[in-house]
């Protein structure tokens, strides 16, 4: 067995974006965003999970009860992180629905009851050169965290993003400029 160590990606850096619907995605992994997409902003050192889960029904046989088969019946992907900047976007992204209004320096957040909020989100992870991006066309906030307010800790809000499938079923497109997408697996 051949093992290369060269394989191994940690995601170092990276950002998480997030725009209008229907903002055109890029198509590669390191040309810029579009001028609609904007930059969460930091995010915490967990770094961003996906989630990849499907729910299945067991078929079983009638000869013995042995399970012959199983069907997907619901799949879902999400990405969850936390963003601890600060900003309209988050504060926005966080209360679904809710708008900032700033008038001579002065903001205000009017929080409504959360609605539908579907946007586009992107997020980039870095390792080196090696650099993958992931685009969502269709997603929204589906979750968010508690907010702590305290004296020895950022304050921050936990989101998780689910990817709607398009006309086609695709959910998301990940690109890579990473030679060991290409390569053939170790012997």
């Amino acid at each position: 067995m051949s093992l290369n160590a060269n394989a191994v990606r940690v995601a170092l850096s990276g950002a998480a974006y997030v725009g209008p619907p229907d903002t055109k995605s890029p198509t590669d992994s390191t040309s810029s965003w579009p001028d609609a997409v904007t930059d969460i902003g930091w995010i915490s050192d967990d770094g961003i999970t996906e989630s990849n889960s499907a729910d299945t029904t067991e078929i079983k046989g009638w000869q013995g009860g042995q399970t012959v088969r199983k069907v997907i019946s619901s799949s879902e992907i999400t990405f969850q992180f936390t963003a601890i900047e600060t900003s309209k976007t988050v504060l926005e992204l966080y209360h679904k629905g809710s708008k900032i209004v700033t008038t001579s320096g002065a903001s205000v957040l009017t929080i409504k009851a959360p609605g539908p909020d579907r946007r586009f989100f992107g997020f980039d992870v870095i390792d080196g050169n090696s650099h993958v991006r992931i685009v969502i066309p269709d997603g929204e906030v589906s979750e968010t965290g508690d907010i702590t307010y305290k004296g020895d800790e950022a304050i921050s809000y936990a989101l998780t993003i689910t990817a709607y499938p398009g006309p086609d079923g695709t959910v998301a497109y990940k690109y890579s400029n990473d030679p060991a997408w290409a390569s053939p697996p170790a012997e």
